[in-house]
């Protein structure tokens, strides 16, 4: 069991764990759930970090998209932000790149949600390891994370 679905269970939030068999040759992971999972790739959205300074921020967007990193330096408050370094990003969230959760991280980060995502009931993110989703309410996930929803994806 993974922090993320540890935290689901602890908070008593409806969600469902889907898992699938991960090819390590797969170079897009998010695609690769959505394709091995048969949902809309709308749905599934990838966990990134970035970062300003020495701040850390979590993008949770769909995966078919490139996050815009203007929109999220805007969102959180700062005035430019860039892709964290992957060492930093395993060492801080506790999980590898590619099964990022945006769940059960090591450390509250401040995370903001791609808008799209609450145009669906339920979405899919990262259950913390590659081959494993999560599936729960847009909602849920920002409460859960004291993220908010905001424009983030190009």
């Amino acid at each position: 069991m993974t922090p993320a679905i540890r935290l689901a269970k602890k908070s008593k939030i409806k969600f469902s764990v889907h898992e699938y068999e991960h090819d390590p040759s797969a170079e897009a992971y998010g695609k690769e759930a959505a394709e091995k999972l048969g949902v809309d790739p709308a749905r599934v959205f990838k966990t990134l970090v970035a970062a300003s300074g020495k701040d850390l921020y979590v993008a949770v967007v769909p995966v078919m998209k490139m996050l815009d990193l203007k929109l999220l330096a805007k969102a959180v408050g700062v005035k430019k932000a860039a892709m964290a370094d992957v060492k930093i990003v395993e060492k801080t969230t506790g999980y590898v790149v590619g099964g990022v959760s945006p769940l059960g991280q090591k450390k509250l980060l401040k995370t903001v949600v791609d808008s799209s995502a609450e145009g669906f009931e339920t979405i899919y993110v990262s259950g913390g390891r590659r081959g494993l989703d999560i599936e729960l309410s847009p909602h849920d996930l920002v409460a859960l994370l004291k993220g908010s929803f905001t424009e983030l994806a190009r």
